[in-house]
C-alpha cells in the first residue's frame, strides 16, 4: 500500500512566525534522524511535529531480528557557507549547534558526537583552516578576526584554490576596505552509537529550532496578480488553492494603499530520510502548529484533519515517504 504525499491543496491558520527585514532570508532545508541500514531495524512509529518555533520527532524502533544490533544514528544538520551573500535564516552563526539540536533515547538525553568538515570546490579542506587556527564556522565573528591574520602567502594559496576571496566593503563607516572572505561550505552531523535489544521498542526523540527563510509581501504574484512561472512552482511545491490566491491577491491590493498586508515565509523538511529503515514506517503522523488563527499555512498533504484549536494532523500506515513536506506561510504585517 502506497501512502505518498500527493498534491492536495490545503489552506489552514498557522502560529505567528518570526519579522523579516526586506530583503529575503532563505531556509535551510532540515530533516530527520539517518542509521546505517540493517534489515533487522524497522521504524513501528514516526510522530512529527512542525511549527516555526519547533521541529520535533518521536520514533519508536523495533528490532525484528532474533539477536541484539548495534550501530549509528546520525543528525545531519543543513550545510552552511559557500556563498557569501546569503542572507540564511539561523539565530546563531557563532555556534556549532546552529539549530540548537538534541535528542534523547528511552527517555534519557544522549550524548551526541559532532563531526565538521569543510569543503571548497568539493575538496576537504578541513585541516588546512585547523593548520591557520582558523574556525570552520564560515559566518562567525571568530573566523572573520582570525582570517584578517592569516599569512599573506596563505591567503594568497586560499584564494587560487577557491578558500576565500576578497570582499570590498564599508564595515564600520571608516571607507571602503578588503576583507578575507571564506567562500567554504560547513558540513555538520550530530551521531552516535546505540543498541537495539532483539524484540524490544526502543524510543528515540529529538527536536530543533526550524530555519524559517521569508520575504516581505507575496513573492508568487506578478503584477498584483498569481501568474508566470513562480506560481506554477508554488502551485506544485506547496499546493496553493483558490482562497490563498485570492488573499494574496487582496493583500497585494491593501500594501498599495498603505494597509496591512501579508508577508511570506517558509519552511522545508527532508521527509525522504525515513525511507532509509527497513521497510515502510507502520504508523506515521504529521502535526501542523497553527498558533494564531490570522496567520496561514499551505502546504501538501492527504487525509489532514483538525484535531485542536491550534492543531492539524495527517496520519498513515505503512508509510514510505518519497516527498519531502514544503510550507507556505503568510502572516499579516505587524501581528504579533
Amino acid at each position: 500500500m502506497k501512502n505518498a504525499l500527493r498534491l492536495l491543496p490545503l489552506l489552514l491558520a498557522l502560529s505567528a512566525t518570526p519579522a523579516f527585514a526586506n530583503d529575503t532570508m532563505a531556509e535551510l532545508k532540515t530533516g530527520g534522524l539517518t542509521f546505517v541500514r540493517t534489515p533487522d531495524v524497522e521504524m513501528t512509529s514516526e510522530a512529527l511535529f512542525i511549527s516555526p518555533e519547533e521541529i520535533r520527532v518521536d520514533y519508536v524502533f523495533t528490532n525484528t531480528s532474533g539477536k541484539e544490533v548495534s550501530g549509528l544514528v546520525a543528525f545531519p544538520m543543513p550545510d552552511i557557507g559557500g556563498d557569501p551573500y546569503a542572507n540564511i535564516a539561523i539565530d546563531d552563526f557563532e555556534t556549532d549547534n546552529y539549530l540548537a539540536f538534541t535528542a534523547s533515547q528511552d527517555g534519557k538525553a544522549v550524548t551526541t558526537n559532532l563531526q565538521q568538515r569543510a569543503y571548497a570546490s568539493d575538496i576537504d579542506v578541513t585541516e588546512d583552516l585547523k593548520a591557520q587556527g582558523i574556525p570552520l564556522l564560515p559566518y562567525a565573528k571568530a573566523t572573520k578576526e582570525a582570517l584578517k591574520k592569516l599569512p599573506d602567502d596563505v591567503a594568497a594559496d586560499w584564494i587560487a584554490r577557491g578558500l576565500i576571496f576578497i570582499d570590498t566593503y564599508d564595515d564600520d563607516g571608516t571607507g571602503m576596505k578588503d576583507y578575507r572572505t571564506p567562500l567554504w561550505s560547513l558540513k555538520s552531523v550530530y551521531w552516535w552509537r546505540t543498541t537495539f535489544p532483539s524484540g524490544r521498542e526502543v524510543k528515540v526523540q529529538h527536536r530543533y529550532r526550524p530555519s524559517v527563510g521569508g520575504t516581505v509581501g507575496i513573492s508568487f504574484l506578478e503584477e498584483g496578480k498569481a501568474k508566470g512561472e513562480r506560481y506554477a512552482d508554488y502551485v506544485k511545491r506547496y499546493c496553493i488553492e483558490d482562497s490563498i490566491v485570492r488573499r494574496a491577491e487582496q493583500a497585494e491590493k491593501d500594501m498599495q494603499a498603505g494597509k496591512p498586508y501579508l508577508t511570506e515565509s517558509w519552511i522545508s523538511y527532508i521527509l525522504t530520510t525515513g525511507a532509509n529503515w527497513n521497510g515502510p514506517i507502520k504508523d506515521f503522523s504529521l502535526t501542523i502548529d497553527k498558533g494564531a488563527a490570522e496567520n496561514l499555512v499551505s502546504f501538501c498533504g492527504e487525509g489532514v484533519k483538525k484535531t485542536g484549536p491550534t492543531t492539524f494532523e495527517m496520519k498513515a500506515k505503512d508509510f514510505s515517504p518519497d516527498k519531502d513536506i514544503d510550507i507556505l506561510l503568510l502572516k499579516p504585517s505587524g501581528a504579533q
